[in-house]
């Protein structure tokens, strides 16, 4: 994988800190906290909106063959840990309102790094990096990805990937053309089919199993089954509470009336733009094509553990990669409950980056946020990675 910049600028966020760079990411020292309504349209006043297709012209994104992408899966991953919930669909609804400053900000053409499940494909089809990595503590989100993996893969278009998502026979009226408000609308409309649902799982094994050739564990098709009957269950109305149990597996916890699939994908900024990835075929096609390289790799790691990140971020700096994004959500709430946060700073010191590099975080939600938008629990914020991290060595992974 060559690299997009010159070598002599790959440095760590601690490098970059020591040298005091003056040059820092536009949002500065404080943090650019994206609220709600009138506050987001004061914020964000100005700042002309990127579309998905005025994103300037890449180079054809690498690619990694089956062997290579399944040893990455492998041999950085951690041993399998636990979250509260299944966290098979984001909660963060107020995604929009950050979305037209990280594409300013966020450089495409580099790595990305992130965590959890759906979201990451929004961030990924806007910033358009040439390879990303997922890292998570549970392997279900693995499992997720690999799922997710293999829809894309198989599926020709939005309409499409929305149908073998849930299980749910294509409505006729829709069409590439159809706004994604108009796909989901017509979906809600259409019952779930236990045929579709029992071909599309096979097919999801087989794409796997037959066509990459990965080692799947026999766990690893439980959780694919898992999610994907989740899916099928609650349709584009699942959403981060929803409760999916099969024995053995987590229950999904929470508070509030969260947001549905549905709300996230036609979820829209103050000028109205939709930036989920399947706002436009657009967005879908690059993803599709990303997905078909084995760029999108899923690994198992906690934030606050010794291996998955710095394997990770000793990979990127080897292929002279630098980060463009790393979204971290609401993760370092959870270390520091467990006082470890400090050792996800020690790894993400780690990570190859420039001023540009960003964190893309989310926190608890105002009064405001809550008083606007009933069930919101997180508001979302850019911090510059080269001056979030604290000034320690780079250990090796």
């Amino acid at each position: 994988m060559s690299a997009s910049e010159n070598p002599s600028s790959l440095t760590s966020a601690a490098q970059i800190k020591a040298m005091r760079v003056t040059n820092q990411f536009p949002v500065g020292g404080h943090r650019i906290v994206l609220l709600v309504g009138l506050m987001a349209a004061v914020l964000l006043a100005g700042a002309p909106v990127a579309l998905s297709g005025g994103m300037p012209a890449q180079e054809a994104s690498p690619r990694l063959s089956n062997e290579e992408f399944w040893k990455l899966v492998t041999d950085f991953s951690e041993p399998d840990g636990t979250f509260r919930s299944d966290n098979l669909v984001s909660n963060e609804q107020l995604f929009p309102y950050v979305m037209s400053r990280l594409v300013q900000v966020a450089k495409p053409g580099r790595a990305y790094v992130g965590v959890g499940p759906e979201q990451n494909f929004t961030y990924i089809a806007a910033i358009k990096p040439n390879m990303a990595f997922i890292v998570d503590i549970r392997r279900g989100n693995m499992d997720l990805h690999l799922m997710y993996k293999a829809l894309f893969e198989l599926s020709s278009n939005r309409v499409d990937f929305v149908s073998r998502l849930f299980s749910r026979p294509q409505p006729a009226s829709l069409a590439t053309t159809s706004t994604v408000s108009n796909i989901f609308t017509a979906y809600a409309q259409v019952s779930s089919n236990q045929t579709l649902y029992t071909r599309n799982l096979q097919a999801i094994e087989d794409q796997l199993t037959k066509v990459h050739g990965f080692a799947l564990a026999s766990n690893d098709f439980k959780g694919i089954e898992f999610v994907y009957q989740a899916m099928f269950t609650n349709g584009p109305g699942i959403h981060y509470e929803t409760t999916t149990t099969t024995a053995g597996r987590g229950r999904g916890r929470g508070r509030g009336n969260f947001v549905t699939y549905s709300n996230l994908m036609v979820a829209s900024d103050t000028n109205g733009h939709q930036w989920s990835y399947l706002a436009d075929e657009d967005s879908f096609r690059f993803l599709k094509d990303f997905e078909t390289r084995n760029l999108v790799v899923p690994v198992i790691g906690d934030f606050g553990g010794p291996k998955a990140l710095r394997a990770v971020a000793s990979y990127l700096r080897e292929k002279q990669e630098i980060v463009s994004a790393f979204y971290v959500s609401n993760v370092e709430q959870y270390l520091r409950q467990d006082n470890i946060e400090t050792n996800f700073m020690a790894s993400a010191a780690t990570m190859p980056v420039d001023e540009s590099s960003v964190f893309i975080r989310a926190s608890r939600a105002g009064i405001l946020a809550r008083a606007l938008f009933p069930g919101v629990g997180l508001t979302l914020q850019l911090d510059p990675m080269a001056t979030n991290a604290p000034a320690t060595p780079n250990p090796a992974p």
